[in-house]
């Protein structure tokens, strides 16, 4: 069976992921705008999975503390790819 990921997919998981940690601290779109110098528009839209620029994703991730997982996974992923044997 194939299993598919689109970036459409990705960009709602996000915004679901941000709208939750969100939540969970309390905090409106707003409060999280301005934490992060983006408008509240710019939260909305993201957690509707319409706005994921590389900068917005980094800037969420980063005020939930979710940055270095992220990196991990990055780098795990490319050591994996470093390690391919071909026997």
């Amino acid at each position: 069976m194939i299993n598919l990921v689109t970036v459409k997919d990705v960009k709602l998981k996000l915004g679901e992921l941000c709208k939750k940690k969100r939540k969970s601290a309390e905090m409106s779109q707003e409060d999280l705008g301005e934490a992060l110098d983006l408008s509240r528009y710019t939260i909305q839209k993201f957690e509707n999975g319409k706005n994921a620029t590389l900068d917005t994703v980094l800037k969420i991730a980063n005020h939930f503390g979710l940055l270095s997982t992220l990196q991990k996974a990055i780098k795990d992923t490319i050591e994996d790819e470093n390690n391919i044997s071909l026997y």
